[in-house]
């Protein structure tokens, strides 16, 4: 398993303008390591500036004043410290050290080791690699290291997991000559155990030396600290079995492994040590395997991701800080089509910087996913994800994307991003709902932050507004919000059918509208989507900067909450569910604001003029629903309908004009635009081949069919196909070898 051979990053990168290629390239490669640094500035500034006692809780509870490196009896009697009896010796040293010193020092060598980290992994992607990949991948891999939870984590607790990382991508990658490599590896081994199976995967790809290093270097450092410390090292590998049990709460979420999961699901006792043996053996064989064969076939990173992943699966304890593993696996292409690389690298990113509960909802069904996310992630990078084989003609070369000729627009400078370019065919549907759960997950954390102090001490700020509100609605002669609250209040069937219509149809027609344009109207379904998204991000700016009271939380107004019965307006969270959501984000309505974007929408797109004028009714009747209710002023509907307006305009200055025609289901394209290989030149029209239901440029004014690219996608000839998040494919800009050795363009 040789080293994978490295290239230059070139020199040709600031000769280009602006506007050229390269230029552009500099200018994102400049972008990403100011975005690098910041975050590094960021971390560290988290860190130092949470205070004693809440920082490197791990570290402390080691190494301060009463940390069990301090004491003389065993490391393991408190059942603070979790790691191997060597790593404590090597510990031992540090509680020597000042301790306000040994925090900052720890911080930011922790982050020069992240930084190291990116850097070896950036160096180490399957070759061949394009020079825009070689430039972009140090700085976009730092990135997404200081935001991974494990490194963030890291930093907070001031734990060493990082170390073995390194250790072993350093054995892999940088250092030269076997025995110097199964060394190092060796070294992570004795600090954290589960590294042992990369000897094998070093013994089945012919590095045997390094194999025996490996094992002959675990075992020393494993001797030595046995020497030094028998007793702890009799209690942590024969009393714990390799540590298994250690510390707090192993059914806890944190633990990330299979033996984690089994006590999570209740199973505990022989059954459960039997069930672990046994998965434990069948993972590690089948993803060794696995391993084995992307290290053959030059992926080696990716063969050290699965590795890794395994680890991560077969540990008794894999805490958050462990499973840096996982990350590296983005490295891996997934799909033969270019749409599709982008699911796999942003499903790891997410799923390896976000919460849990953001990837899934909070439902008891989906507890037992939503509690081991990370693991059935590591577990499906080792033993289930189909990574394509650099043999594969897809590798370097996916099925492009299909996209059409740009729409004119009236002004000459939309869109101003260009490089959004039309796709002639629907999204990846798991992106699309992972993107969707994530999204209004977001949504609603940001929605309960820009409550800020409202509850507390700002209520008397959003009650302010509303007296604003109203008094501009009485100035207008428009407030009929009461008059028309107590009508619904006295007529029992329309506050029965205002309550259910408020209540059941803001979510299940936005959502229903954007399942049938995605199976019916792919060509749309973009352009819309797009636009509701950034009606939803401007009305958020609007919850934050002007918190609003709803009429029926105006204690002297006299408004009748239909919905949540009366308040209790001398307590301080009077407001229903105040403790749970934001119930000052009223302005702008988005109950309104969705159900318009729906009106609009089915009006734009619908062929049939009575299915226009039923979309129609919906922010007609949700209008009256709000206002009857007693949720929402007049003018809340305005804002929803001003930040709706914004989204579709701003679509229309980023994205150009939308599809003017529509893309049938279950017609074909021609094979060129399918992505295809074209028919040779020469070769007779066939009329028979000709789309029945793409609109090409046969008549004057007509334009092929276009659909507003994915916000995702990036400019080919800036960032290429969608290939991943640290690997990019060949193209235009790459330069392989001639039989001389010198580079020309492809």
């Amino acid at each position: 398993m040789a080293n994978v051979e490295h290239r230059g990053p070139g020199n040709a990168l600031g000769a280009g303008a602006s506007g050229t290629p390269e230029g552009r390239i500099g200018a994102v490669r400049v972008a990403l390591w100011l975005i690098a640094a910041v975050l590094a500035v960021r971390q560290a500034a988290v860190v130092l500036r949470t205070p004693k006692g809440e920082r490197l809780i791990d570290w402390e509870t080691w190494v301060g004043p009463n940390g069990v490196l301090h004491v003389n009896g065993s490391l393991y009697d408190a059942d603070k410290f979790t790691g191997t009896p060597f790593a404590g010796l090597v510990l031992k040293p540090f509680a020597r050290v000042a301790e306000d010193a040994l925090g900052w020092a720890w911080t930011f060598g922790t982050l020069g080791l992240v930084v190291v980290l990116g850097l070896v992994a950036a160096r180490a992607l399957p070759q061949p690699v394009s020079r825009r990949t070689s430039l972009l991948a140090a700085p976009l891999a730092i990135s997404l290291l200081m935001l991974s939870l494990p490194v963030r984590n890291t930093l907070h607790l001031g734990q060493t997991s990082i170390i073995p990382v390194l250790l072993v991508l350093l054995g892999c990658f940088a250092v030269r000559g076997e025995r110097a490599s199964g060394i190092l590896i060796g070294l992570a081994a004795a600090l954290q155990p589960t590294v042992l199976l990369f000897a094998p995967l070093l013994w089945f790809t012919g590095r045997k030396k390094a194999a025996l290093s490996t094992g002959a270097t675990f075992a020393a450092a494993t001797a030595i600290a046995w020497a030094a410390m028998p007793h702890d090292s009799w209690t942590y590998w024969i009393h714990h079995l390799a540590g298994a049990g250690l510390g707090a709460n192993p059914d806890a979420n944190a633990n990330q492994s299979l033996h984690g999961a089994l006590l999570r699901l209740g199973l505990q006792g022989p059954l459960e040590i039997g069930l672990f043996l046994g998965l434990g053996a069948g993972v590690a064989f089948l993803g060794l395997r696995r391993a084995v064969r992307y290290a053959r076939d030059g992926q080696l990173l990716l063969a050290v991701a699965l590795t890794g992943c395994v680890a991560i699966a077969v540990s008794p304890t894999s805490w958050q800080h462990q499973l840096l593993w996982l990350l590296l696996a983005v490295v891996g292409r997934v799909g033969k089509r270019a749409s599709d690389r982008y699911v796999w690298p942003i499903a790891v990113v997410l799923v390896m910087t976000l919460p849990s509960k953001m990837m899934l909802p909070n439902m008891s069904v989906l507890e037992p996913l939503r509690d081991n996310v990370v693991l059935l992630a590591a577990l499906a990078s080792a033993l289930i994800v189909p990574f394509l084989s650099r043999t594969a003609p897809e590798y370097q070369r996916p099925i492009p994307t299909s996209y059409a000729d740009p729409v004119p627009a009236r002004w000459k400078w939309v869109p101003l991003f260009p490089f959004w370019r039309r796709v002639l065919t629907r999204p990846n549907l798991l992106l699309e709902l992972l993107l969707i759960r994530v999204g209004y997950s977001a949504y609603q954390q940001t929605r309960l932050a820009a409550t800020g102090g409202t509850i507390s001490g700002g209520r008397e700020r959003a009650e302010t507004h509303g007296e604003q509100i109203h008094s501009i609605e009485q100035f207008l002669h428009i407030d009929i919000e009461h008059w028309f609250n107590q009508l619904t209040a006295r007529t029992p069937w329309m506050e029965s059918f205002f309550n259910f219509y408020y209540t059941s149809f803001h979510f299940v027609v936005p959502l229903s509208v954007l399942a049938i344009l995605y199976l019916r109207r792919p060509a749309q379904y973009r352009w819309a989507r797009s636009a509701l998204g950034f009606a939803t991000l401007l009305a958020l700016i609007g919850f934050w900067g002007y918190p609003l009271a709803p009429p029926r939380l105006m204690e002297d107004l006299n408004f009748i909450d239909t919905i949540h019965g009366v308040q209790d307006f001398s307590q301080p969270d009077y407001g229903t569910l105040t403790k749970l959501t934001n119930q000052y984000a009223a302005m702008p309505s988005l109950h309104f604001g969705w159900s318009l974007w729906c009106g609009l929408t089915i009006a734009i797109l619908a062929p049939k003029w009575w299915m226009k004028a039923l979309g129609l009714l919906h922010p007609f009747f949700t209008v009256c629903a709000i206002v009857g209710t007693g949720n929402h002023w007049i003018l809340d509907a305005v804002g929803g309908a001003a930040v709706v307006g914004a989204g579709f305009g701003l679509t229309y200055l980023l994205q150009g004009p939308r599809v003017k025609h529509v893309l049938k289901v279950g017609t074909g394209l021609k094979p060129a635009m399918a992505g295809l290989p074209a028919e040779p030149p020469g070769a007779p029209d066939d009329p028979s081949d000709k789309p029945k239901d793409v609109l090409s440029k046969d008549a004057p004014g007509k334009d092929v069919l276009r659909e507003p690219e994915d916000v995702l996608s990036t400019s080919e000839d800036v960032l290429g196909t969608p290939e991943g998040v640290l690997s990019t494919p060949e193209d235009g800009l790459s330069t392989p070898k001639d039989a001389k050795g010198d580079r020309t363009p492809s």
